[in-house]
């Protein structure tokens, strides 16, 4: 990232962190040429800016990877440098500056006409990775086509390689006008954001890199509030949400088929990537992999119990033309308070 000259700014969203972790963050990320933003999103004065959302009836949401991640991209919108964004996930083992160059292009490309793009690339080292993928969301939209029939979002979703991917790059009109979930929906929610406010023509994917790899979550079997677990419930309860909100009706019925057939297709999947490991030489751990598709069954129940219970749940995070439209001087007041911190930290 060093290397990089085309980048005018990087911001970093830092959820959770204690004033000795803001401390070892800024330490970090200071010898980059380009001076990171750093976001205490934890700190005093963004807890003062959230606080005055809710009571300006725009809620921003519990604490979570989505929240992060708006509110990263409200700063770069309050900064006005940069017509474009691209986000990353900031666990990636296997980075390079093509990955970057790549996710960045088909957006920054005046001549291309793409306003948003989803990076993807094959997942695995010595064994196949991305299991919310794999074994979740795939046999997911597609045992969901089996019984819904065929609906131009689900399609959409099926299109994408990795609909999952946290790599994405937009223009600043589509993070002006896209709400998103705050937890770990955010990117299936994003994705039916984008679905709603873009024409299609205008998104697109790329494949970053020949192989990636990221520091991978547990499975979290037996709590429902960490790790995969808890990963799943969220992008499958975004899905049924965002169906509904499409005008797909989905009661108990459904999810009781929904149950029995995603099992199957499931299986069915496991199958398949057992033979694609075998023939490049990979391991496979058939009874891992069941482990993990039992989970996601239970994912999947939970997450329609609490959809029947709360067909709306949690409120998507207000878009930002409406902040802004509600509180015109958010945005310096946003700058006002990151720029405080940075002279805190580095003072």
């Amino acid at each position: 990232m060093a290397a990089v000259r085309y980048i005018a700014q990087i911001v970093v969203g830092i959820d959770g962190a204690t004033p000795a972790d803001w401390h070892r963050a800024q330490r970090i990320f200071a010898p980059l040429p380009q001076k990171p933003i750093l976001l205490w999103n934890d700190g005093p004065g963004l807890k003062r800016l959230m606080q005055r959302l809710k009571k300006s009836d725009l809620d921003p949401g519990p604490t979570g990877k989505g929240r992060n991640l708006w509110l990263c991209f409200g700063l770069v919108l309050a900064s006005a440098r940069a017509r474009m964004v691209v986000a990353h996930d900031c666990d990636i083992l296997t980075y390079n500056r093509e990955m970057l160059a790549r996710l960045c292009y088909p957006v920054a490309h005046a001549n291309l006409g793409f306003d948003f793009c989803k990076g993807y690339s094959a997942r695995f080292t010595d064994r196949l990775h991305g299991r919310v993928m794999r074994l979740l969301f795939t046999p997911l939209i597609r045992s969901l086509q089996g019984i819904i029939g065929h609906h131009p979002f689900l399609t959409y979703l099926d299109t994408f390689r990795y609909p999952l991917s946290g790599e994405i790059s937009l223009s600043q009109d589509v993070i002006r006008r896209t709400r998103m979930p705050s937890d770990w929906g955010v990117e299936v929610g994003m994705l039916a954001e984008v679905y709603r406010v873009s024409p299609t023509k205008s998104i697109c994917q790329v494949d970053m890199i020949d192989c990636y790899d990221h520091r991978h979550q547990d499975l979290s079997p037996r709590d429902a509030a960490r790790g995969l677990n808890k990963m799943a419930m969220d992008i499958v309860k975004c899905v049924f949400r965002s169906l509904a909100g499409l005008g797909v009706k989905l009661d108990r019925g459904t999810f009781d088929t929904l149950l029995s057939t995603y099992t199957l297709t499931a299986e069915d999947t496991m199958r398949f990537y057992a033979a694609d490991a075998e023939i490049n030489g990979l391991k496979y751990d058939r009874h891992e992999e069941k482990v993990s598709v039992d989970m996601f069954v239970r994912s999947i129940r939970s997450a329609a119990n609490d959809f029947l219970r709360d067909p709306l749940g949690d409120p998507l995070i207000p878009n930002w033309d409406r902040v802004d439209a509600a509180l015109p001087d958010f945005f310096q007041d946003l700058l006002a308070v990151v720029q405080t911190d940075q002279h805190e930290i580095s003072g």
